[in-house]
């Protein structure tokens, strides 16, 4: 799939969380994209003072038949070139990006699929999720993932409600500092795979988050047995590892 520019604008901006945000771009030229669910666009950054260029990807988080639009999910990183850039757009601002890029896509749709995120890794995943039911799929597809507490919680409704609509989907969040009243799991996302990941037969595993998460849990699946296991290391910009 060859690499474009693109021209779009600013549809929507949406506050997700405290530091969460959710762009919605429409194109302009070309007035589609056409991309596999998990792939990433980049925008190209010229830093203040005339250093050289930076590129910043980003996961699509849309469905791939959405494709006259493509939303973005980022978390606002201090002093992070990629997400300053990205929050300080407004609804009509133009941007310029190129893609679609990235390996970290779907492939078949015969084998049962265990995603695995944390943060904003969460992007690509909700594109691959909806790219299967949009398709029927009819295999099972589980979603584990891991936030820090309740104030960081999105898409939430999103989810619980795609599982309660195809009964071959199920979804759980793991909170590794929850607050008071939480009933659901309390840990880290890793804990949740360990405990619930009974066979690896006919799965295939997508992880996207944190080097430390991916770590570990290629490590917990593959001492459950051979399966393929793809994966995405996903930060914004450089910062300390999150706990969850």
């Amino acid at each position: 799939m060859p690499v474009q520019s693109f021209q779009a604008l600013v549809e929507r901006v949406r506050d997700l969380t405290h530091d969460v945000r959710e762009l919605t771009l429409r194109l302009r030229e070309p007035k589609d994209i056409r991309f596999k669910a998990g792939q990433f666009i980049s925008f190209n950054l010229t830093p203040p003072g005339g250093e050289r260029l930076m590129i910043r990807p980003y996961s699509i988080a849309s469905p791939p038949d959405q494709s006259d639009t493509i939303t973005l999910v980022f978390n606002r990183v201090p002093g992070g070139r990629g997400s300053t850039y990205l929050f300080n757009l407004r609804e009509g601002d133009p941007v310029i990006f190129e893609g679609p890029q990235g390996s970290f896509y779907l492939r078949e749709r015969t084998r049962d699929v265990l995603f695995v995120a944390t943060g904003t890794g969460i992007a690509p995943i909700r594109s691959m999720l909806l790219d299967l039911m949009h398709h029927g799929y009819g295999g099972a597809a589980t979603l584990y993932w891991g936030l820090r507490s309740q104030r960081d919680l999105y898409y939430q409704e999103e989810f619980d409600a795609l599982a309660i609509r195809s009964p071959n989907v199920s979804f759980a969040i793991a909170l590794s500092r929850p607050e008071l009243g939480w009933q659901a799991y309390a840990g880290r996302v890793t804990g949740l795979v360990k405990e619930r990941v009974t066979s690896v037969k006919n799965l295939d595993v997508f992880l996207c988050g944190n080097h430390a998460m991916i770590r570990d849990v290629t490590q917990i699946i593959r001492a459950k047995g051979l399966c393929p296991i793809y994966r995405e290391i996903y930060y914004d910009d450089p910062s300390p590892a999150p706990d969850y």
